[in-house]
């Protein structure tokens, strides 16, 4: 019996009934020999970690565009967060910690550069449409590995596909990534907006921090605790209905307050400017985009996908330098 089989059948001993055991995994698009060590969602995890995807996400935004200091959250940051959360959750419901790893890091993936003013930008000017949780899904399928895609296992995708609030999770493991995205996003992004000067501890609402926390630690405790204490046992990942609610009415508040306030988000109408730019000079210069994008449209894909799949792939640093590239005048030198 080789260790992988010793892991599997560990799993299908130990873990929750409702947990995905990655011996019955739907599989993968294409078959490929199993691994002697490592179960499928191992394996998949460790893709996504290796990929070039995953490393980009350190140079692009979270919610603050560009933001002067070392101790602001980029959407690496982020991914981290909402895994160690997931991770957290998933071990004390017994459920299986590798593939909600694997979803929680390959979620975001698929996020263009600047955040959601990036993808704001591409989702008005595409014709196709363009949202982040299914780009992510179009990255490890078709994008990595020069265009050969990472070949996950249907159970991972598919978590990465309806991580976002209206998405409907075939597994309890994606389930966990979905609410382990809010509360990582929802508490870190208000530690940040403190550090920025946004807001204080004071200002937050007090019907809220009397039930979740009057401290990033103490509403972070709350919420996993309550998401593992209300789903053990259970064939769903919830919260009590009184957390759920205090949370949602900060979630409302962090909107009027952060997320649409032009001091925090001043700068995004200038990124959003940035990525139509770049979208409509790559649309009628398409010869200007790499080989592998340009193969893809040979082969079928449309050219408003090329575009959008080679500009999803910026970081904002190198996104900013493409525009000065190609709209900013050189300085003449003498």
């Amino acid at each position: 019996m080789t260790i992988r089989e010793q892991m599997e059948l560990w799993e299908e001993e130990y873990l929750s009934p409702y947990a995905a055991k990655s011996a019955r995994s739907r599989g993968r698009e294409r078959e490929e020999e199993e691994c002697d060590i490592r179960p499928i969602f191992q394996r998949d995890r460790d893709r996504i970690l290796h990929c070039k995807s995953f490393r980009r996400m350190k140079q692009k935004t979270q919610v603050f565009l560009m933001p002067e200091g070392d101790h602001y959250r980029t959407r690496l940051t982020h991914t981290l967060e909402v895994s160690q959360n997931a991770r957290t959750i998933a071990k004390a419901l017994r459920l299986n910690e590798d593939l909600t790893e694997a979803i929680a890091l390959g979620h975001d993936l698929g996020h263009p550069p600047f955040g959601h003013a990036g993808e704001r930008a591409l989702d008005e000017v595409c014709s196709l449409g363009f949202q982040h949780n299914r780009q992510s899904v179009r990255v490890v399928e078709c994008l990595e590995k020069e265009g050969k895609g990472l070949n996950l296992a249907w159970e991972v995708r598919d978590g990465i596909l309806h991580h976002k609030t209206s998405g409907s999770p075939g597994t309890l493991e994606g389930q966990v990534v979905q609410l382990s995205d809010k509360i990582a996003y929802l508490n870190h992004d208000i530690d940040d907006a403190i550090r920025g000067g946004i807001l204080t501890e004071e200002d937050l609402p007090r019907e809220c921090t009397e039930i979740l926390g009057k401290s990033i630690r103490a509403r972070l405790d709350t919420m996993v605790h309550n998401v593992i204490t209300s789903s053990m046992g259970k064939d769903r990942i919830s919260m009590s209905p009184e957390v759920m609610e205090a949370t949602r009415r900060l979630r409302r508040f962090m909107f009027e307050q952060v997320y649409l306030n032009p001091q925090a988000k001043g700068e995004e109408a200038k990124a959003i400017h940035l990525v139509t730019s770049l979208y409509e000079y790559y649309l009628k210069q398409e010869t200007l985009l790499p080989s592998l994008y340009l193969q893809m449209m040979e082969k079928g894909v449309p050219k408003e996908q090329a575009v959008c799949d080679y500009i999803t792939g910026m970081t904002d640093s190198y996104a900013i330098k493409q525009f000065e590239t190609y709209f900013v005048p050189k300085v003449w030198k003498i």
